[in-house]
């Protein structure tokens, strides 16, 4: 029993001291316990949480059917109806020139003059020449009919007389000759002056006051180029694919880029039914008219092709942008997300390469989830989360530049 004290603190026994060491080292081991847990728990969490970030995160799109009715945009280049280099069919010096890069000219109008002293020269000979022609053969004539007159009376041989005569035929040739080329210089003479061979505008003048010309187009540049742009060709290279949707029944439509809100209608004109080895594709030619001057020939157009299913080669096939495609060892694969979000790949082949979009010949489904723009660490098996949710198909735009599937 423990005796009271009034001024000392009370004493404990033996086995409450060993019942109060037991109690503190339960809640000390209690608070071990739950830091332990708490700290166990937190752990998890983190793992989780690194292991969740770990995974990356990925846009998918579904592929989308063409219509069959498409749109086929290609780039293509216009071309002046009749465009032409003008060079000097004669030798001399620029005297003048008419007109410069801009001007509008009718057909047969002077775009320059040249000097031509060497030209001016041989013409003084060639006449020169003709004149002493003329003179040889009337002295040949008149001598052959005198002994042709003396031969009558026995006075010189047959064959004398028939020598002049020969002579005569040979000086008449000599004339021939002398006014032939007399005409050849004249008819070079008028090409000193320059004319335009039909209506159209000046786009290039590569000669000035002074310049030495030289004829011939294999010898110097053109003193100008001359196109005619009331009319307008467009070379467009179509893909060996749609060759047989090419044809009269084909619509066809071009946009500039410095008049992007306008659109032209063009009109097929002709194929050359031939497919080009380094290209793999057709050259069809269309025309445009530009009476009202807005296009320009040698500038860059955007061609969009309507072909018909009814041609026979167009048929529905399954796009993806071409942002989806990985290059690799083994060829073209896209990254699909499986049903227990893992990647698959699949090994794809492009029927259409259409730009920004490609037109898949076999490898996927309408069905397969397809990575946008995949990293390129990717492999196949990798986990992965879908960022977008559900994705829709791919959107595609038609000539008038709104979306459709």
């Amino acid at each position: 029993m423990i005796k009271k004290n009034k001024d000392a603190a009370p004493v404990l026994r033996p086995q409450q001291k060993y019942l109060l060491s037991l109690l503190a080292l339960l809640v000390a081991g209690a608070v071990v316990a739950q830091g332990i847990v708490s700290r166990a728990h937190d752990m998890h969490d983190l793992r989780h949480w690194t292991d969740a970030q770990a995974i990356p995160s990925v846009n998918v799109v579904r592929p989308s059917l063409s219509r069959p009715d498409q749109d086929l945009a290609l780039p293509g280049r216009l071309k002046a109806y009749t465009d032409a280099p003008i060079f000097s069919r004669v030798s001399g010096y620029l005297k003048a020139w008419n007109v410069d890069i801009g001007a509008h000219v009718k057909k047969g109008q002077v775009l320059a003059k040249i000097a031509t002293p060497d030209l001016n020269a041989q013409l003084d000979q060639a006449q020169a020449n003709l004149a002493d022609a003329v003179a040889a053969a009337h002295l040949a004539q008149s001598t052959a009919k005198r002994w042709q007159e003396m031969m009558s009376s026995d006075s010189v041989s047959q064959q004398a007389a028939d020598e002049k005569t020969g002579d005569w035929r040979v000086k008449e040739a000599d004339v021939a000759a002398a006014q032939a080329n007399l005409q050849r210089l004249q008819a070079l003479e008028s090409y000193k002056l320059i004319a335009a061979p039909f209506n159209g505008i000046v786009i290039s003048r590569q000669t000035d006051i002074g310049q030495l010309i030289t004829a011939g187009s294999d010898r110097g540049t053109p003193l100008f180029r001359l196109a005619d742009e009331k009319q307008l060709r467009v070379y467009v290279d179509v893909p060996q694919n749609y060759a047989a949707a090419i044809g009269p029944q084909m619509q066809a439509t071009l946009k500039v880029p410095e008049l992007p809100s306008q659109v032209f209608t063009a009109q097929y004109l002709n194929t050359a039914s031939a497919v080009n080895t380094a290209s793999g594709a057709v050259t069809i030619e269309l025309l445009v008219d530009n009476t009202r001057g807005q296009l320009m020939p040698g500038a860059y157009t955007q061609v969009h092709l309507n072909l018909s299913a009814d041609a026979g080669a167009v048929r529905q096939t399954l796009r993806l942008p071409a942002t989806a495609l990985i290059l690799g060892d083994h060829g073209e694969e896209v990254a699909t997300v499986g049903p227990d979000s893992h990647i698959i790949m699949k090994r794809i082949t492009i029927a259409h390469d259409l730009g920004n979009f490609v037109e898949i010949g076999t490898g996927i489904t309408a069905t397969d989830r397809v990575v946008n723009n995949p990293p390129d660490s990717i492999a196949n098996g990798d986990p992965v989360r879908i960022a977008n949710g559900s994705p829709a198909p791919v959107a595609m735009l038609d000539v008038s530049g709104v979306p459709h599937a």
